[in-house]
């Protein structure tokens, strides 16, 4: 089964949450992690990665926190996914790399081959703003939002 790490699944809660409050407010790490139970300290380095790959930007000062760098619309799971874990491989034998131990012999590269292609594809489909259509509300009792894409990747 496919599964997202929590660090991903708490950013993908983050822009959520965000996403709902509008394009242009900039919202704290810690009312961010108050309405969802994430430890504080373990989400602010997820907001500053995310960040730091240009899904956020930060305002500092009294009234700073972190906004959207893009308006929901414009931003897609996978590029969450991608920038607080990294490529998305479901194999080991496909990876930036190229060729494994057994890549002459493999007969099931290719088929697993198009099957990471069709969830990179369907994580590129979904886009913050339907995520935050998917969910019920900020601070529904920690509710995942990863748990949500993992259902719809079953």
């Amino acid at each position: 089964m496919l599964r997202l790490t929590k660090k991903a699944d708490y950013g993908l809660m983050a822009l959520k949450y965000l996403a709902e409050q509008g394009d242009a407010v900039a919202r704290s790490a810690k009312d961010i992690a108050e309405a969802y139970h994430i430890p504080p300290p373990l989400l602010a380095k997820i907001l500053q990665t995310l960040a730091k790959a240009g899904l956020l930007v930060s305002h500092a000062g009294t009234n700073g926190g972190y906004a959207l760098a893009r308006p929901a619309t414009e931003i897609s799971a996978f590029e969450v996914i991608r920038a607080i874990d990294g490529p998305l491989f479901i194999t080991s034998c496909i990876t930036i790399h190229g060729t494994c131990d057994l890549a002459g012999h493999c007969t099931i590269k290719e088929p697993l081959r198009k099957v990471n292609d069709s969830i990179k594809a369907l994580l590129s489909a979904i886009r913050l703003s339907d995520l935050a259509e998917m969910g019920e509300g900020a601070g529904d009792e920690g509710a995942a939002v990863g748990g949500g894409l993992v259902s719809i990747l079953s």
